[in-house]
This record gives C-alpha cells, sequence and structure tokens, in this order.
C-alpha cells in the first residue's frame, strides 16, 4: 500500500513560524518538520513508497527531501499549480495508484498503528475508511455520525447550530482511500474530500469510521504546535500507539462523574460532579486513557430504552466536550438480575456477565484498546466500582461523592479514598 500526503498548504495561521519562506508541513517542532514526523511514522508502519502533492513554495519540500533515500523511503511529487482543495489533487494521483491507498493531511502529527486500522479496512470491504477520534473541541468540528457498526451515515459541519447531543467523534485526517473512488475524478477542479466526495457516497458506497485512541492532531496552530512539542518531549505520541499495552483510567458514571440522581432517565438530569472537566483534561493531556464503565438497569426496569441510554451518555460526552474534555468511550450493561417489577422489561432481567462487578465491559475495553490492567485504575463512589477493580487486577480510588461507598454490597478496600475525581486522578498522575 502506497501512502499520499496533502503537503500544499500555506499555513496562514502559521505565519508567524513560516514568515512566507517556508509551506505548512515544513514547520518545525522541536527542530523537525511535521512532514519529517509524518514520513517517519509510514516508514515505521512499512510504508516507503510515497507521493507528496506539493504546492504553495513546494520546492523548499524537494530541496528538503529529495527522492526520500536519505529517508529510508521513496518519494514522488505532484505539483498542483493552483489549490485544488483537499480532493482535487486525485485528478493526478490516479496516474499513479491503481490500489488503495493511505491519504494524510501534512498539518497533523500522529503516532498510529496503521497495521489495525488497514486490517479493519479491509475486513469492511471499505470504499473508504477515515481515522476518527474524540477530541477537547468537538463544538467547532466536524461531528462524524456513524451507527452501530462504523458505517458512516453522516457529517455535521462545525458550522451547523447544534441544538442536540451528539458523539464526540471527528475526522482526524486519515484515510484509506479505494482506487475506485479517485478513478471517478474526471475533470481537474478544486475538491473538498468530506464535502464534494464522502457525503455524496454514503448512501451508495461502504464508507466507514476507525475509531481509535491514539494521538493525532491538527497543529494548524501555534498554540496546538506547542502542545504538541510538550507532548513529543513527554513520549505521549508512542505510548498511546495501540502497538503498546495501554494504561487505562477506568470511571464509573452517575456519582463519579455526573452527580447522582438515582437512576437516569433524563439526558437533561446529566449535570457534572465538581472538579470533573479539570480532571478528565488532566486525563486526556497524560499517557492514559479514558474509558467509563457503568450499570444502568433502567433499562431493565422499563424506566427507559437502549436509545435513551445512548442520548444520555451523547449528552454526557457534549457536556465534557463543552469543558474540553473527552472519554475515550463508554461501555454499559443494561440488565438487573432480580424480576418482579410491574412495568420491567423481561428482554433485560436477566443474570449477565457485564454488570459490575463483573467485568467483561472491563475486556472488550481491554481488547480494543490494548489495556494493561496492571497499570491502570478504576474509579468509582460505590464498594460495586471497587470491587470491580479487584476483579480486574487493577488499583482502585474509592471518591467521597455519589453514595461514597455506602452502597455497602461489598466489604472491600479501596487502595485510596479521595474527595472527588480531580483529587484522586491528580495522585494517579504524579
Amino acid at each position: 500500500m502506497r501512502a499520499v500526503i496533502m503537503a500544499g498548504g500555506k499555513g496562514t495561521r502559521l505565519k508567524e513560524m513560516t514568515r512566507n519562506e517556508i509551506p505548512k508541513p515544513m514547520v518545525k517542532i522541536l527542530g523537525k518538520p511535521i512532514l519529517e514526523y509524518q514520513i517517519d511514522v509510514l516508514k515505521e508502519n512499512g510504508l516507503k513508497d510515497i507521493i507528496i502533492v506539493i504546492g504553495y513554495l513546494g520546492y523548499k519540500i524537494k530541496q528538503y527531501f529529495k527522492d526520500g533515500k536519505d529517508f529510508g523511503v521513496n518519494i514522488t511529487y505532484i505539483e498542483e499549480n493552483e489549490p485544488l482543495g483537499t480532493a482535487g489533487a486525485f485528478y493526478y494521483i490516479k496516474d499513479y495508484i491503481k490500489e488503495d491507498f493511505i491519504l494524510l493531511f501534512g498539518d497533523i502529527i500522529f503516532d498510529v498503528y496503521l497495521k489495525k486500522m488497514i486490517d479493519f479496512h479491509n475486513m469492511k470491504n471499505s470504499y473508504a475508511t477515515l481515522f476518527v477520534h474524540p477530541n477537547s473541541h468537538p463544538y467547532d468540528s466536524d461531528i462524524i455520525l456513524m451507527d452501530v457498526d462504523n458505517k458512516i451515515i453522516g457529517f455535521d459541519s462545525k458550522n451547523n447550530i447544534r441544538t442536540y447531543s451528539y458523539d464526540n467523534c471527528v475526522n482526524a485526517g486519515i484515510y484509506i482511500i479505494s482506487s475506485n473512488l479517485i478513478q471517478k475524478i474526471d475533470e481537474l477542479k478544486k475538491l473538498d474530500l468530506e464535502k464534494d466526495i464522502l457525503s455524496k457516497e454514503i448512501n451508495e458506497e461502504n464508507i466507514f469510521g476507525y475509531y481509535s485512541s491514539e494521538y493525532v492532531k491538527d497543529v494548524g496552530t501555534v498554540e496546538r504546535i506547542k502542545k504538541t512539542s510538550k507532548d513529543l518531549q513527554k513520549n505521549i505520541l508512542k505510548s498511546k500507539n495501540l502497538k503498546n499495552k495501554q494504561k487505562c483510567i477506568f470511571l464509573d458514571r452517575d456519582g463519579t462523574i455526573n452527580i447522582h440522581k438515582g437512576l437516569i432517565v433524563n439526558p437533561d438530569d446529566i449535570e457534572l460532579e465538581k472538579n470533573v472537566a479539570e480532571a478528565v483534561q488532566k486525563i486526556n493531556s497524560s499517557e492514559y486513557i479514558t474509558v467509563v464503565i457503568t450499570n444502568q438497569p433502567q433499562v431493565a426496569r422499563g424506566l427507559c430504552s437502549i436509545e435513551d441510554v445512548e442520548n444520555i451518555n451523547k449528552r454526557l460526552k457534549t457536556i465534557l466536550g463543552e469543558k474540553g474534555a473527552y472519554v475515550e468511550d463508554i461501555y454499559y450493561c443494561p440488565h438487573h438480575p432480580d424480576k418482579g417489577y410491574p412495568e420491567e422489561n423481561k428482554k433485560y432481567k436477566i443474570k449477565c456477565k457485564c454488570r459490575k462487578p463483573s467485568i467483561e465491559l472491563i475486556e472488550k475495553a481491554v481488547l480494543k484498546y490494548n489495556i494493561d490492567l496492571e497499570n491502570s485504575w478504576f474509579i468509582g463512589d460505590t464498594t460495586i466500582d471497587i470491587q470491580t477493580g479487584v476483579n480486574a487486577g487493577m488499583k482502585t480510588i474509592l471518591l467521597n461523592t455519589g453514595e461514597a461507598g455506602k452502597d455497602g454490597k461489598y466489604d472491600v478496600v479501596s487502595d485510596y479514598i479521595c474527595n472527588d475525581i480531580l483529587e484522586a486522578v491528580n495522585i494517579i498522575i504524579k
């Protein structure tokens, strides 16, 4: 599989760094151009045949990388005489590529286990696969809408006014594109990949989102470059690569993240506990990922539906996103073993293996995110949460929020007791 890098950007927002003397992909982070970081990751993933689409001051890129041999790769250049958007250059690329290929935008820093994404693309027989993930600013990002099978069913532009709660799921700027797609480009003109091509194909072709917790950051502003510099120095990029075992902070939901109000059946009842946004931001900036594990027996009780729980979780993600924080995933159990409620939903009134303190949901997260449980933590407000963490072989922290351990279901002792989630996160990270 070959790789294509769209490196024609001028970098208007980086003018103080480019000084109109270099194109955006040649901006240096810790003394090394953005484009060189990308080439290094591609090479590490065995992708050494690279096409670079150049435009503004493109000769600077050619002067630096030449044919790529000094960097252990083979580089071919395609030059845009005028800006063609994110997909107009496909008109040229189709003459070079006859099979599926990796596509990158030239303003991202990333460290991704691309083999796993390629395997997903092939398994789904996908027409186009987008690398998607949560970020700290979904409110000003284009949102990707997917079904339960990760098939993309829509795009919600950042320019739209959102009056609904949504999944924090955005396009990261890494794609696997079918050669069949680029063969359809029969005219040289400016094209936007998402708006002009993918959004028009989602009803006709299988287009999927590959969801991952790995590090991919748009470094199109000075502030983001400063943040990425710190992350590189702390080795966070490498640690988040899914080839490596991940450290995770598992969180309970009700009473830990949001204020405990009994069985929540309405998204409007979600209200964050104190210091939660700051705590989750700290996790997001660390080597840890964040996964929520929660029992939601109101489905079995007949008080709400699976769709209602999904909407409640979307509301939680939306509120966190508005405050610059995100969780990688939310797993929930809708079951309850005790029967006898007049309105109960018998389909979910069963003894299951996913209800805490059983660890089936944790095991699912381990499989998806390659989590090292021995170096992970579980934070919650009940003895059920602490017992769950113990059962999974993790360290645990009991909070004095929510039920504050007064549920008394299990005779278990946590490693720490903290007043709130921020105190707990500080203990873990420091």
